[in-house]
Protein backbone atom coordinates (compact mmCIF):
# COMPACT_ATOMS: atom_id res chain seq x y z
CA UNK A 1 0.00 0.00 0.00
CA UNK A 2 3.04 2.17 0.65
CA UNK A 3 4.63 1.55 -2.27
CA UNK A 4 1.19 2.25 -4.10
CA UNK A 5 1.06 5.73 -2.49
CA UNK A 6 5.04 6.19 -3.42
CA UNK A 7 4.07 5.29 -7.32
CA UNK A 8 0.92 7.30 -7.99
CA UNK A 9 0.23 9.93 -4.84
CA UNK A 10 3.00 13.45 -4.62
CA UNK A 11 1.75 15.23 -1.68
CA UNK A 12 2.54 18.86 -1.72
CA UNK A 13 1.61 20.59 1.61
CA UNK A 14 0.54 24.03 0.99
CA UNK A 15 -0.88 26.07 4.25
CA UNK A 16 -4.14 27.79 2.83
CA UNK A 17 -5.72 30.78 4.40
CA UNK A 18 -9.40 29.81 5.43
CA UNK A 19 -11.89 32.48 4.03
CA UNK A 20 -15.50 32.94 3.47
CA UNK A 21 -17.93 29.83 3.96
CA UNK A 22 -18.79 28.30 0.25
CA UNK A 23 -20.61 25.56 -1.44
CA UNK A 24 -17.84 22.78 -1.81
CA UNK A 25 -18.06 19.31 -3.46
CA UNK A 26 -16.65 15.87 -2.61
CA UNK A 27 -15.28 13.87 -5.83
CA UNK A 28 -14.16 10.08 -5.28
CA UNK A 29 -11.41 10.18 -7.99
CA UNK A 30 -11.29 7.66 -10.63
CA UNK A 31 -8.68 6.28 -13.22
CA UNK A 32 -6.75 4.01 -14.51
CA UNK A 33 -5.12 3.19 -10.87
CA UNK A 34 -8.28 3.76 -8.93
CA UNK A 35 -11.23 2.43 -10.14
CA UNK A 36 -13.47 0.99 -7.33
CA UNK A 37 -16.54 2.60 -5.84
CA UNK A 38 -16.83 1.76 -2.22
CA UNK A 39 -20.11 -0.04 -1.72
CA UNK A 40 -22.84 2.11 0.63
CA UNK A 41 -22.20 0.16 3.53
CA UNK A 42 -18.94 -0.08 3.25
CA UNK A 43 -16.56 0.29 6.13
CA UNK A 44 -14.19 2.98 5.81
CA UNK A 45 -10.99 3.55 7.72
CA UNK A 46 -9.77 7.05 7.66
CA UNK A 47 -5.97 7.51 6.32
CA UNK A 48 -5.84 11.33 6.73
CA UNK A 49 -6.70 14.51 5.00
CA UNK A 50 -4.14 16.76 2.93
CA UNK A 51 -4.47 20.15 1.92
CA UNK A 52 -2.70 21.26 -0.75
CA UNK A 53 -1.69 20.11 -4.43
CA UNK A 54 -2.37 16.54 -5.02
CA UNK A 55 -0.59 14.86 -8.34
CA UNK A 56 -2.45 11.30 -9.13
CA UNK A 57 -1.19 9.59 -12.09
CA UNK A 58 -0.40 13.12 -13.72
CA UNK A 59 -3.26 15.35 -12.89
CA UNK A 60 -3.51 18.25 -10.25
CA UNK A 61 -5.82 17.69 -7.34
CA UNK A 62 -6.08 20.64 -5.39
CA UNK A 63 -8.27 21.50 -2.17
CA UNK A 64 -8.81 18.88 0.51
CA UNK A 65 -7.98 15.69 -0.01
CA UNK A 66 -9.19 12.62 1.97
CA UNK A 67 -7.43 8.94 1.76
CA UNK A 68 -10.17 6.20 2.72
CA UNK A 69 -9.07 2.63 2.89
CA UNK A 70 -11.62 0.11 2.31
CA UNK A 71 -12.40 -3.50 1.32
CA UNK A 72 -11.00 -2.64 -2.00
CA UNK A 73 -8.26 -0.91 -2.10
CA UNK A 74 -7.72 3.18 -1.17
CA UNK A 75 -10.22 5.62 -2.35
CA UNK A 76 -9.47 8.81 -2.80
CA UNK A 77 -11.96 11.78 -2.64
CA UNK A 78 -11.23 15.75 -3.38
CA UNK A 79 -13.01 18.34 -1.59
CA UNK A 80 -12.86 21.72 -3.44
CA UNK A 81 -15.40 24.65 -3.94
CA UNK A 82 -18.08 23.94 -6.09
CA UNK A 83 -16.90 26.46 -8.66
CA UNK A 84 -13.41 25.50 -8.98
CA UNK A 85 -15.14 22.11 -9.41
CA UNK A 86 -16.91 23.44 -12.43
CA UNK A 87 -14.17 25.09 -14.15
CA UNK A 88 -12.44 22.11 -14.27
CA UNK A 89 -15.42 19.98 -15.37
CA UNK A 90 -16.02 21.92 -18.33
CA UNK A 91 -12.32 21.66 -19.22
CA UNK A 92 -12.59 18.23 -19.49
CA UNK A 93 -16.41 18.22 -20.66
CA UNK A 94 -16.07 20.39 -23.94
CA UNK A 95 -13.69 21.98 -26.12
CA UNK A 96 -11.62 25.11 -24.64
CA UNK A 97 -11.89 27.38 -28.30
CA UNK A 98 -15.67 26.45 -27.79
CA UNK A 99 -18.07 29.52 -28.41
CA UNK A 100 -18.74 31.51 -25.11
CA UNK A 101 -22.30 30.83 -24.83
CA UNK A 102 -21.66 27.31 -25.68
CA UNK A 103 -19.47 27.19 -22.00
CA UNK A 104 -21.81 28.89 -20.36
CA UNK A 105 -24.28 26.49 -20.87
CA UNK A 106 -22.25 23.48 -19.71
CA UNK A 107 -21.03 25.48 -16.55
CA UNK A 108 -24.90 25.95 -15.16
CA UNK A 109 -25.74 22.19 -16.42
CA UNK A 110 -22.31 20.92 -14.70
CA UNK A 111 -22.87 22.77 -11.87
CA UNK A 112 -26.98 22.07 -11.62
CA UNK A 113 -25.93 18.03 -12.23
CA UNK A 114 -23.53 18.18 -9.64
CA UNK A 115 -25.90 19.71 -6.66
CA UNK A 116 -28.69 17.11 -7.71
CA UNK A 117 -26.08 14.50 -7.27
CA UNK A 118 -24.59 16.07 -4.07
CA UNK A 119 -28.51 16.26 -2.49
CA UNK A 120 -29.06 12.66 -3.96
CA UNK A 121 -26.13 10.96 -2.81
CA UNK A 122 -26.88 8.63 0.19
CA UNK A 123 -22.84 7.93 0.84
CA UNK A 124 -21.39 10.07 3.13
CA UNK A 125 -17.81 10.16 1.79
CA UNK A 126 -18.16 11.69 -1.37
CA UNK A 127 -20.88 13.21 -3.69
CA UNK A 128 -19.51 11.84 -7.24
CA UNK A 129 -17.13 10.21 -8.91
CA UNK A 130 -14.88 11.98 -11.40
CA UNK A 131 -15.59 9.64 -14.44
CA UNK A 132 -18.27 9.31 -17.20
CA UNK A 133 -20.10 7.67 -14.28
CA UNK A 134 -21.57 11.08 -13.64
CA UNK A 135 -19.10 14.01 -14.98
CA UNK A 136 -15.57 13.88 -16.50
CA UNK A 137 -12.74 15.59 -13.73
CA UNK A 138 -9.34 15.32 -13.94
CA UNK A 139 -7.89 17.53 -11.59
CA UNK A 140 -7.11 21.59 -12.13
CA UNK A 141 -7.13 22.95 -15.21
CA UNK A 142 -6.74 26.34 -15.94
CA UNK A 143 -8.00 28.54 -18.85
CA UNK A 144 -9.06 31.67 -19.24
CA UNK A 145 -11.97 31.53 -21.30
CA UNK A 146 -13.47 28.99 -19.33
CA UNK A 147 -13.19 30.45 -16.24
CA UNK A 148 -14.95 33.28 -17.54
CA UNK A 149 -17.51 31.38 -18.61
CA UNK A 150 -17.84 29.77 -14.63
CA UNK A 151 -17.48 33.01 -13.33
CA UNK A 152 -20.57 34.52 -15.84
CA UNK A 153 -22.69 32.26 -14.61
CA UNK A 154 -21.91 31.92 -10.95
CA UNK A 155 -23.91 30.08 -8.79
CA UNK A 156 -26.72 29.76 -11.55
CA UNK A 157 -28.45 26.55 -11.55
CA UNK A 158 -32.02 24.86 -13.53
CA UNK A 159 -34.83 24.23 -11.42
CA UNK A 160 -38.48 22.97 -12.34
CA UNK A 161 -41.47 23.30 -9.63
CA UNK A 162 -38.99 24.75 -7.02
CA UNK A 163 -36.14 21.75 -7.12
CA UNK A 164 -33.34 21.28 -8.75
CA UNK A 165 -33.44 19.31 -12.15
CA UNK A 166 -31.54 16.28 -13.10
CA UNK A 167 -29.78 18.05 -15.65
CA UNK A 168 -28.71 15.02 -17.62
CA UNK A 169 -26.35 15.81 -20.98
CA UNK A 170 -24.33 14.01 -23.48
CA UNK A 171 -22.16 14.70 -26.27
CA UNK A 172 -23.67 13.93 -29.65
CA UNK A 173 -27.46 13.28 -29.78
CA UNK A 174 -27.38 12.28 -33.84
CA UNK A 175 -30.31 14.44 -34.82
CA UNK A 176 -33.01 13.95 -31.81
CA UNK A 177 -32.30 13.50 -28.26
CA UNK A 178 -33.85 10.31 -26.17
CA UNK A 179 -37.07 9.60 -23.91
CA UNK A 180 -35.03 9.36 -20.64
CA UNK A 181 -37.40 6.79 -20.12
CA UNK A 182 -35.52 4.67 -22.74
CA UNK A 183 -32.56 4.75 -20.89
CA UNK A 184 -33.31 5.14 -17.24
CA UNK A 185 -36.73 4.01 -17.05
CA UNK A 186 -38.52 7.15 -15.43
CA UNK A 187 -39.42 10.36 -17.03
CA UNK A 188 -39.30 13.84 -16.56
CA UNK A 189 -41.20 16.84 -17.53
CA UNK A 190 -38.46 19.29 -18.47
CA UNK A 191 -36.54 15.95 -20.28
CA UNK A 192 -38.56 15.52 -23.62
CA UNK A 193 -37.21 14.29 -27.14
CA UNK A 194 -36.35 17.10 -29.48
CA UNK A 195 -34.64 17.24 -32.78
CA UNK A 196 -31.20 19.08 -32.86
CA UNK A 197 -28.66 19.27 -35.36
CA UNK A 198 -24.89 18.37 -34.26
CA UNK A 199 -23.19 17.64 -37.66
CA UNK A 200 -20.04 19.76 -36.48
CA UNK A 201 -19.35 16.99 -34.24
CA UNK A 202 -16.38 13.80 -35.20
CA UNK A 203 -19.33 11.65 -33.83
CA UNK A 204 -22.30 12.90 -36.32
CA UNK A 205 -21.64 9.39 -38.16
CA UNK A 206 -19.47 6.45 -37.68
CA UNK A 207 -19.17 3.09 -38.02
CA UNK A 208 -16.93 0.73 -35.82
CA UNK A 209 -16.02 -2.83 -37.07
CA UNK A 210 -16.23 -5.14 -34.19
CA UNK A 211 -14.57 -9.00 -34.56
CA UNK A 212 -17.47 -11.44 -33.47
CA UNK A 213 -14.48 -13.12 -31.09
CA UNK A 214 -14.58 -9.63 -29.30
CA UNK A 215 -18.42 -9.80 -28.98
CA UNK A 216 -18.36 -13.62 -27.61
CA UNK A 217 -15.99 -12.29 -24.72
CA UNK A 218 -17.70 -9.24 -23.80
CA UNK A 219 -21.04 -11.35 -23.33
CA UNK A 220 -19.89 -14.58 -22.88
CA UNK A 221 -21.26 -16.36 -25.47
CA UNK A 222 -19.35 -19.41 -28.07
CA UNK A 223 -20.13 -18.83 -32.27
CA UNK A 224 -22.78 -15.89 -32.62
CA UNK A 225 -24.35 -16.66 -36.24
CA UNK A 226 -26.09 -13.32 -36.36
CA UNK A 227 -26.81 -9.95 -34.74
CA UNK A 228 -30.29 -8.69 -35.97
CA UNK A 229 -32.40 -5.63 -34.55
CA UNK A 230 -35.59 -6.55 -32.42
CA UNK A 231 -36.81 -3.46 -31.32
CA UNK A 232 -36.41 0.33 -31.05
CA UNK A 233 -37.01 2.73 -28.63
CA UNK A 234 -39.65 5.75 -28.96
CA UNK A 235 -37.01 7.69 -31.28
CA UNK A 236 -36.02 5.38 -33.33
CA UNK A 237 -32.47 4.15 -31.85
CA UNK A 238 -32.19 0.36 -30.90
CA UNK A 239 -34.10 -0.80 -28.00
CA UNK A 240 -32.53 -4.51 -28.12
CA UNK A 241 -30.75 -6.93 -30.36
CA UNK A 242 -31.32 -10.32 -31.39
CA UNK A 243 -28.08 -12.80 -30.84
CA UNK A 244 -28.29 -15.96 -32.34
CA UNK A 245 -25.63 -18.29 -30.91
CA UNK A 246 -24.45 -21.57 -30.37
CA UNK A 247 -26.85 -22.24 -27.50
CA UNK A 248 -29.86 -20.84 -29.15
CA UNK A 249 -31.29 -17.18 -28.99
CA UNK A 250 -30.63 -13.80 -26.61
CA UNK A 251 -31.94 -10.71 -26.40
CA UNK A 252 -29.77 -8.13 -25.19
CA UNK A 253 -31.06 -4.85 -24.63
CA UNK A 254 -28.56 -1.98 -26.68
CA UNK A 255 -26.95 -0.10 -23.31
CA UNK A 256 -25.97 -3.58 -22.19
CA UNK A 257 -24.13 -4.04 -25.27
CA UNK A 258 -22.84 -1.01 -25.10
CA UNK A 259 -21.81 -1.49 -21.69
CA UNK A 260 -19.94 -4.94 -22.24
CA UNK A 261 -18.46 -3.46 -25.58
CA UNK A 262 -17.33 -0.23 -23.90
CA UNK A 263 -19.01 2.97 -23.96
CA UNK A 264 -16.88 4.21 -26.92
CA UNK A 265 -16.31 1.24 -28.31
CA UNK A 266 -19.77 1.47 -29.09
CA UNK A 267 -20.77 5.38 -29.19
CA UNK A 268 -24.66 4.80 -28.96
CA UNK A 269 -27.25 2.86 -29.71
CA UNK A 270 -28.56 4.53 -32.58
CA UNK A 271 -26.77 1.82 -35.37
CA UNK A 272 -27.37 -0.52 -37.66
CA UNK A 273 -25.54 -3.75 -38.07
CA UNK A 274 -24.09 -5.79 -40.34
CA UNK A 275 -21.89 -9.26 -40.96
CA UNK A 276 -18.93 -9.19 -43.03
CA UNK A 277 -17.28 -12.71 -42.76
CA UNK A 278 -16.27 -12.60 -39.28
CA UNK A 279 -16.83 -9.04 -38.46
CA UNK A 280 -20.05 -7.24 -37.33
CA UNK A 281 -20.29 -3.81 -38.47
CA UNK A 282 -21.69 -1.11 -36.85
CA UNK A 283 -22.93 2.63 -38.52
CA UNK A 284 -24.40 4.33 -36.50
CA UNK A 285 -24.85 7.79 -35.14
CA UNK A 286 -24.16 10.17 -32.08
CA UNK A 287 -22.32 9.78 -29.16
CA UNK A 288 -23.82 8.90 -25.47
CA UNK A 289 -27.12 7.91 -23.77
CA UNK A 290 -28.66 10.72 -25.95
CA UNK A 291 -30.65 12.37 -22.77
CA UNK A 292 -31.06 16.16 -22.39
CA UNK A 293 -28.68 18.83 -23.60
CA UNK A 294 -26.47 17.48 -26.78
CA UNK A 295 -23.30 19.32 -26.43
CA UNK A 296 -21.99 19.37 -29.70
CA UNK A 297 -25.67 20.86 -30.90
CA UNK A 298 -24.93 23.61 -27.88
CA UNK A 299 -22.44 24.50 -30.15
CA UNK A 300 -24.00 24.43 -33.15
CA UNK A 301 -26.76 26.86 -31.50
CA UNK A 302 -24.27 28.97 -29.74
CA UNK A 303 -22.61 29.53 -33.69
CA UNK A 304 -25.59 30.35 -35.33
CA UNK A 305 -26.22 33.16 -32.46
CA UNK A 306 -28.51 31.70 -29.50
CA UNK A 307 -27.71 32.48 -25.72
CA UNK A 308 -26.98 29.91 -23.08
CA UNK A 309 -30.55 30.92 -21.70
CA UNK A 310 -32.15 29.87 -25.03
CA UNK A 311 -29.75 27.01 -25.31
CA UNK A 312 -31.18 25.50 -21.61
CA UNK A 313 -34.49 26.51 -21.99
CA UNK A 314 -34.72 24.48 -25.22
CA UNK A 315 -32.91 21.07 -23.85
CA UNK A 316 -34.89 21.51 -20.39
CA UNK A 317 -38.17 23.19 -21.44
CA UNK A 318 -40.15 24.49 -19.00
CA UNK A 319 -36.87 24.99 -16.17
CA UNK A 320 -36.51 28.20 -15.02
CA UNK A 321 -32.80 29.61 -14.56
CA UNK A 322 -31.56 31.38 -11.09
CA UNK A 323 -28.92 31.34 -8.96
CA UNK A 324 -28.66 28.84 -6.53
CA UNK A 325 -30.91 29.08 -2.81
CA UNK A 326 -28.51 27.43 -0.85
CA UNK A 327 -25.04 28.89 -1.85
Amino acid sequence: MKKLLCLFITALFVLVSSGPEAATVKVLILDDVFQNIPEKDEKLDSMGRITGDLLVSGSHYQGNIEVWKGNAGLYLVNELPLEEYIKNVVSAEVGQNWDMEALKAQAVVSRTYALYQKGLNGNVNFDLTSSVLHQVYKGTVIDARISYAVMHTEGEVLYYNGKLIEALYHSTCGGMTEDPAEVFGKSYPYLKPVESSCTVSPYALWERKIPVEEIEKALRLSNIKTISIKSYTTTKRVKTVEIVHDDGRLIVKSNDLRKALGWSRLPSTNFEVTRENGTFVFDGRGYGHGVGLCQWSALEMAREGKTYGEILSFFYPGSVLRVYENR
